[in-house]
């Protein structure tokens, strides 16, 4: 994690960065490709550009919004493909409310972050904290989860409320 100021940073200026920092795109491909063969499937060109689409991206996406990357892709494949990108662990979906699921690539593969999703568009944005306010998360949702007997392992946060455009269009 990075030691930024305790504010909450917009992933859209690191996410990319990160992803590439912590796995070049020849070894995001790789990893894409082992984890598919581990599931009896191949890494195909429509994969691959699914997982580009998402590398590049600095936040979740809709499949409209991927379609509209790369107008080659079948609505139907994307889905199947993307269904079972997240069956071999390269792809995470988010719920967010909206009438469309969000695709992002997963955590391991990229960073650690957290999600801003508008409760009135739907619109989720990735946002990254800082070291101290990451620490200061982790122990309070260890002793939450820890005082009725259950053993935290990760902590996924999403913070539900209006994006600026929402808010601004309501006065």
């Amino acid at each position: 994690m990075s030691t930024q100021a305790p504010s909450a940073v917009p992933l859209a200026t690191t996410k990319a960065n990160a992803a590439s920092a912590k796995k070049s795109a020849e070894e995001l491909h790789l990893t894409a490709s082992q984890r598919l063969r581990s599931q009896n499937l191949r890494y195909t060109p429509s994969r691959r550009a699914l997982v580009d689409i998402l590398a590049c991206s600095d936040r979740p996406l809709t499949i409209p919004e991927i379609l509209e990357q790369d107008c080659s892709l079948a609505q139907s494949s994307a889905y199947r493909n993307l269904t079972e990108l997240i069956e071999a662990g390269i792809v995470h979906r988010l719920i967010a409310g909206d009438e469309y699921s969000h695709f992002e690539l997963a955590e391991d593969l990229t960073s650690h972050h957290h999600h801003l999703v508008c409760t009135q568009c739907g619109r989720v944005a990735d946002i990254t904290l800082s070291d101290e306010v990451e620490g200061s998360i982790d122990r309070a949702l260890e002793a939450a989860a820890s005082s009725v007997g259950f053993l935290a392992e990760h902590h996924r946060l999403d913070v539900l409320g209006r994006c600026a455009t929402c808010t601004s269009a309501r006065g």
